[in-house]
């Protein structure tokens, strides 16, 4: 399951991660995966407040 993830940043723009994990997996946990990726960049801090994070599950095509 592919899941996307938006963090707010010190710079004003929005980040957007894509997260792999299973369909069950807990908003927090796919929260934090999204923020440790942003961390490790180079990029301005991004928020670390759960409530400001966008969380979305992407469709999944059937062949």
């Amino acid at each position: 399951m592919c899941w996307m993830v938006a963090l707010l940043a010190e710079d004003g723009q929005e980040y957007v991660y894509r997260v792999y994990a299973p369909l069950d997996a807990l908003p927090g946990d796919l929260f934090w995966a999204a923020f440790h990726c942003h961390d490790e960049s180079a990029r301005p801090r991004a928020c670390d407040l759960f409530d400001s994070a966008q969380i979305w599950a992407l469709a999944t095509q059937q062949i």
